[in-house]
């Protein structure tokens, strides 16, 4: 199968929110392009004592409501082209939310499976002197992404740091809590996605205690998705990894099968569990899938069959344009990645402003701020998808260009 352009994706969803709000075609070829984007070469020294040279990005895309805030992945995939719809997707994340942010996004080509400690620090350390003179408290905010941790994060901070010759937590997000991390940070993503799912079955008047959760991806998103679901009373039916995927009808528990993944390095064997593929596991009946893998995963293909009556992407851009109108059709409340897996991108938001304050809130103080600005979030995009009569989706786009649109007009355009 062709791969699926994320970039021409985020150019569709741009599209169907530009001809709602039938946007002016200059404003909107402005939205579509990325303020700057920069490619870099990172050369490493590798343990074996050879010179390895890697391709890094970072994609900035718009900076009307503040400055660029978005992860930083390394993957073997990483493109420009996905860098660049990520930072969009940042945009309309940032604006759907209400925190003062533009959208960001980085990456690196690379298998950090495949690398030492060391390697992966040295490669950290280049990249981030390559990229410190676009990034900073009040240029951009890097934070992780896929397969970087708050060590990076941290050791990034470090670099930035150094050269401007001051501590600089600011700098960056997602840090251990030791140099100016937020409690909550390790569990936002999944602590969002919850709420995003309670606001969607008081729309639905859907019961949560006994609803079938199927859960794709068993990492940070998936695990912390599920934990919080099951304390709202919902039952895991269903969880994958990159290994594999399995289910019991009965319910899973979710943190002895993560105690199991830890252990044996995959979900696949777990006790009273049965292995089925990818497919089988979108497509398994249940009340609330969550998407919490990489992105395309949603297909036509796949949604003609899927039986659910939430889906709430954990992951980005899980789910294609053409398997959307699919899913609208069959009544399925999409909740899009931009709002559903906003609460890292909140807990973010309130580590820059602990850290540009230095003074820190306690755990229930920061997961009681995020939960304002996602319930807020959902409303707000659940009402404008009811008066323009279209998905979710749409009404989050709608809700994020109105924001940016506004912001750029209080601002205007010089010179």
């Amino acid at each position: 199968m062709a791969k699926i352009d994320s970039w021409q994706n985020a150019l569709k969803q741009l599209d169907d929110a530009a001809k709602i709000l039938k946007l002016d075609p200059g404003i909107h070829a402005m939205l579509a392009t990325p303020k700057k984007v920069l490619t870099v070469s990172i050369p490493v020294k590798m343990d074996n004592g050879k010179i390895k040279v890697f391709t890094g990005y970072r994609s900035q895309h718009n900076d009307f409501r503040g400055p660029h805030k978005g992860g930083i992945r390394y993957h073997p995939g990483v493109t420009l082209e996905e860098v660049k719809a990520l930072s969009m997707w940042m945009t309309w994340k940032c604006a759907i939310v209400d925190v003062p942010f533009g959208g960001g996004k980085g990456g690196i080509i690379c298998d950090p499976k495949r690398m030492s400690a060391g390697e992966k620090e040295r490669m950290t350390r280049r990249y981030a002197y390559a990229i410190s003179e676009i990034i900073g408290p009040g240029k951009d905010i890097p934070a992780p992404d896929v397969y970087t941790t708050g060590k990076e994060m941290a050791q990034i901070m470090d670099v930035y740091s150094a050269l401007h010759g001051q501590a600089e937590p600011a700098v960056i997000t997602g840090k251990p809590l030791s140099v100016g991390g937020s409690l909550a940070r390790n569990v936002a993503t999944g602590l969002g996605v919850a709420y995003c799912v309670r606001e969607a079955a008081k729309k639905l008047k859907l019961k949560l205690k006994g609803a079938k959760v199927v859960i794709q991806g068993y990492g940070n998103a998936g695990t912390f998705s599920a934990e919080y679901l099951e304390k709202i009373g919902a039952k895991i039916i269903a969880v994958s990894d990159s290994k594999g995927s399995i289910i019991n009808p009965k319910g899973l528990d979710s943190k002895k099968v993560l105690d199991y993944k830890n252990k044996h390095g995959s979900v696949v064997g777990y006790p009273g569990s049965k292995k089925i593929t990818t497919e089988q596991l979108l497509t398994t009946p249940c009340d609330i899938l969550v998407p919490a893998a990489l992105e395309n995963q949603i297909t036509p293909n796949i949604a003609k069959n899927i039986k659910c009556k939430i889906i709430a992407e954990a992951a980005n851009g899980p789910t294609t344009p053409e398997a959307d109108t699919i899913l609208f059709k069959k009544r399925i409340m999409v909740i899009p990645d931009i709002l559903a897996n906003s609460g890292g991108v909140c807990i973010s938001y309130l580590e820059w402003v602990q850290n540009l304050q230095r003074y820190y809130w306690t755990f229930d103080e920061v997961a009681k701020k995020m939960e304002e600005h996602i319930v807020r979030g959902f409303n707000d995009t659940y009402n404008l998808a009811q008066k323009h009569k279209v998905d979710m989706r749409k009404g989050s786009m709608v809700l994020a260009v109105s924001r940016v649109l506004e912001s750029f007009e209080a601002r205007g355009l010089w010179p």
